[in-house]
């Protein structure tokens, strides 16, 4: 079976993974500005049929990608959203400037789970995409993710700290207060998108802060490592 390397640049992190075999066999995540040290470890991962990236860190993360890349006799598929892809209909006013690391995470969701869904990428960004029972894609919304809602107090208000907090049903205390507050939006947010689907639909959490978020949601949730990695071994094949 093809040996595919899938590569998810995001916002703050570039997550990898090797599918070959039918499995995943390796999975990883560097920070952006630790890309170089990638090199040991891909120069470890023989041969590759398909290599496909999605790219929403800009134009010198790709250039530094490319680079180690270049290793392998290979033509890199550099994904972007599409009108229609592995069962997905983009319903995007222009579909072209839907972020491929969405794109990806509602290809590898209708992969996962045939039915409608809530996609939910939790990482520094949160996205809650809508995904009908037909493969249509309905919209979603984009907020900041946990890290950026604490970061903001903490640069804008004058009485508040970054500090680590408890999530709690009565928050006695600022850290706690803050910690709550911001994991609660999130879930606030999420909650609201997943009521206009009908009865029933999924909801696939992915992203760094997947976990946390999911003990948050009232609604039955799967938390999958990186729905963007899975959409991308999709769209490689």
């Amino acid at each position: 079976m093809a040996s595919v390397l899938a590569i998810d640049c995001g916002n703050s992190r570039l997550k990898w993974g090797l599918h070959r075999d039918g499995a995943w066999r390796r999975q990883d995540a560097v920070l952006l500005g630790a890309i170089l040290r990638l090199e040991p470890q891909w120069r470890d991962l023989g041969t590759l049929d398909r290599i496909v990236v999605s790219n929403v860190a800009g134009q010198a993360v790709g250039l530094e990608v490319e680079r180690l890349l270049a290793r392998w006799a290979l033509q890199p598929v550099w994904v972007a959203a599409k009108r229609s892809e592995c069962g997905v209909v983009n319903g995007y006013e222009e579909p072209e400037r839907l972020g491929a690391d969405r794109w990806a995470a509602l290809i590898g969701a209708r992969a996962l789970h045939p039915g409608a869904c809530l996609v939910v990428d939790a990482g520094t960004a949160t996205t809650a995409d809508m995904l009908r029972a037909d493969g249509a894609f309905a919209g979603g919304v984009i907020l900041p993710g946990v890290g950026l809602m604490k970061r903001s107090l903490a640069e804008h208000a004058a009485q508040l700290f970054l500090a680590e907090g408890r999530v709690t049903p009565e928050p006695r205390n600022t850290q706690d207060a803050i910690e709550t507050g911001c994991l609660w939006a999130q879930a606030g947010a999420i909650e609201r998108v997943y009521a206009q689907l009908p009865a029933g639909a999924g909801c696939l959490v992915s992203g760094g802060n997947a976990k946390k978020l999911a003990t948050a949601l009232r609604m039955e949730t799967r938390v999958v490592d990186n729905l963007v990695l899975e959409g991308l071994l999709r769209i490689a094949g």
